[in-house]
């Protein structure tokens, strides 16, 4: 079965073809707190590296980001930190 974690990498480097890419799910720091799942898989942070964000504004990174992991996983994470460089 394939992590959410594995999903969100796999759409990120189809997408960017980043330099560097992180994806740590970080959701064991948030247990006891809104929207944690048993299990992990619902906080996460990504550090991305990608010649496509040069020219391009912090809000509209983070939309790109957004459309490229989809409607779907994203309406299954609770929380994304985002830090997005060129």
């Amino acid at each position: 079965m394939t992590t959410r974690a594995e999903k969100i990498e796999a759409a990120l480097r189809q997408a960017f073809a980043p330099r560097v890419l992180e994806v740590v799910d970080d959701s064991e720091a948030h247990r006891g707190h809104a929207g944690f799942q048993e299990g992990g898989e619902s906080h996460f942070n990504v550090f991305l590296e990608s010649e496509k964000f040069q020219g391009v504004s912090r809000i509209a990174r983070h939309r790109m980001v957004h459309d490229a992991i989809g409607k779907d996983l994203m309406s299954e994470i609770h929380a994304l930190a985002l830090t997005l460089r060129d």
